[in-house]
């Protein structure tokens, strides 16, 4: 949700598709319907529904017009120890996590090819991708596809003068984070050359960044934000 307000805010024109509306994403509309310089839209869609997602494209650019950006942000953070995760569980991550962005940047490329360069593609990874961590073993697997993914097409679509690149997020600043034990918590800080966790603010910028003029020459990278984390 803090990407998408912050990118309306100063002057994108921005879709958000989820379930349903969150109390956030009502709060965030409001704040850039009073004070931004863009717009946030909602459509509610169930992103699991592969089946529908070509229609869901149709039917936005219909409303909309041309699909200049895409964002691939949606995702389920389910931990557990592999030996006793549910067949229904890892089906899921894996749904939702890779097929389900895969299936909708097909869609959206083909609606980019038609209107021409300049367009960008933004995959949210993470930095468990490369290190791991104990007990996300399917999540961590399926940021690394996402990031296979992203080298890829960027090598596909290039010609064209369509970017894609990938953000990977450390562990964030957020709800889910404080809500750690302070142990674990600490450990993580401390193990970063900054001695602090990225807040949502620093994920967006670096999305931000990747969709303006100023990285049209960069594609196919995987900018890591995690205060040093990983270095």
């Amino acid at each position: 949700m803090g990407i998408a307000r912050q990118l309306a805010m100063t002057g994108y024109q921005v879709i958000a598709v989820a379930r349903q509306e969150s109390d956030l994403l009502t709060s965030a509309m409001h704040e850039v319907r009073d004070q931004g310089t863009g717009s946030l839209h909602f459509r509610a869609f169930d992103l699991n529904e592969i089946a529908g997602l070509r229609g869901l494209v149709k039917e936005l650019r219909g409303k909309f017009g041309s699909l200049h950006a895409l964002v691939n942000n949606a995702a389920l953070g389910t931990s557990g120890v592999l030996a006793i995760t549910p067949d229904r569980l890892i089906e899921q991550l894996l749904r939702l996590n890779v097929l389900s962005p895969i299936t909708l940047t097909k869609y959206i490329v083909r609606s980019m090819m038609t209107d021409g360069s300049g367009s960008r593609i933004v995959n949210i990874a993470s930095i468990v991708a490369s290190t791991g961590y104990s007990g996300l073993s399917v999540y961590s697997a399926t940021k690394a596809a996402l990031i296979g993914f992203t080298h890829s097409l960027a090598r596909e679509l290039g010609p064209l003068g369509i970017t894609v690149n990938a953000v990977a997020p450390g562990f964030v600043d957020t709800d889910m984070t404080r809500d750690m034990r302070d142990i674990q918590r600490d450990q993580i800080i401390k193990r970063s050359a900054l001695r602090r966790l990225p807040e949502i603010a620093d994920i967006s910028d670096a999305v931000e960044f990747l969709l303006s003029d100023k990285a049209k020459n960069i594609t196919g990278t995987v900018l890591t934000v995690d205060s040093g984390n990983t270095v």
